[in-house]
């Protein structure tokens, strides 16, 4: 089966330790795939406030975050403005773009837009994708195909404004098939390839799922003549997940499955079936993220 490989890149040292090493391991292997990166500031330890809600605190505890993240991560952008990722680590995305993985925008302010999308307004929205899409296109010195958002939180106005940019597809929401996005009755020309499987942190401790038997529980998950798409984040598989996100690699290939860059499962769009993006929860994630939904309004 092919597994459409996507790579969120958050926080600087995810920028700097982790992209790296996953880059490595993709060599290695003759592996492209698609590496979503914020490129503004990180800000990612201002989440801390969110301990005070019991699903973000229990989730912290089961994927005992301190040792998977580091507290670096945990902690930065809290007492002092978080540094600017594309600024000090521009060498890394830019490695990466001449390994070939496909390059995407994640973000400008990956903290301010999972904490704040719900509630920002179509101006805010087009000034941080424009900032995010002019820093990482200057860095790669191309234009950028691609884009996923934070936390799989979108909302319309963002398909409204991401129409703005030249994207070939999003993976801005969970599902189970690649589609084009309707809003307000209107057919969008940007299809959305959704992430199918769970990540790291949603499943681990749940189930009997834990580090060593997630590779395991994933591939399991699998299915046949679908669509696979398994999202990887570069400060857990590609730091204290390295070895764990090897042995999975190598399992997989050896099994017979291939892994591709999302860009690859898109097909045409004129054979895409239509659907909308919804607000839902999933298990294992605190707070609501954007799901598909093909039953049109």
């Amino acid at each position: 089966m092919k597994i459409g490989l996507r790579v969120d890149v958050d926080t600087l040292r995810g920028t700097r330790a982790g992209a790296p090493a996953l880059c490595r391991i993709f060599k290695h292997h003759k592996i492209s795939a698609s590496f979503f990166f914020s490129v503004g500031p990180d800000n990612m330890g201002r989440h801390l406030w969110r301990m005070v809600r019991p699903a973000f605190f229990t989730k912290m505890l089961r994927s005992r975050a301190g040792k998977l993240y580091g507290w670096d991560i945990l902690l930065r952008g809290t007492a002092w403005p978080g540094p600017l990722i594309g600024k000090k680590c521009a060498p890394v995305i830019r490695a990466a773009a001449e390994d070939g993985h496909e390059i995407g925008l994640h973000a400008w302010d990956h903290h301010r837009w999972q904490a704040r999308i719900g509630g920002m307004r179509p101006e805010t929205i087009r000034r941080e994708l424009q900032r995010g899409y002019e820093t990482l296109s200057e860095i790669i010195s191309a234009p950028i195909v691609c884009s996923a958002v934070p936390g799989w939180k979108c909302t319309d106005d963002v398909l409204a404004e991401k129409k703005n940019f030249p994207f070939a597809y999003n993976s801005d929401c969970r599902g189970h098939s690649v589609f084009m996005p309707r809003i307000a009755g209107r057919r969008l020309g940007q299809p959305q390839v959704p992430v199918t499987l769970p990540t790291y942190d949603e499943a681990v401790g749940q189930d009997g799922v834990t580090s060593s038997t997630f590779g395991d529980h994933v591939l399991g998950l699998l299915k046949p003549g679908r669509l696979n798409v398994l999202t990887i984040h570069a400060e857990a598989e590609g730091i204290a997940l390295e070895g764990e996100f090897r042995n999975f690699v190598a399992k997989a290939l050896a099994l017979g499955h291939e892994f591709a860059p999302l860009g690859m499962l898109v097909g045409a769009p004129a054979d895409l079936p239509d659907g909308v993006i919804s607000e839902g929860f999933i298990p294992g994630r605190e707070g609501w993220v954007s799901l598909q939904n093909q039953s049109l309004p």
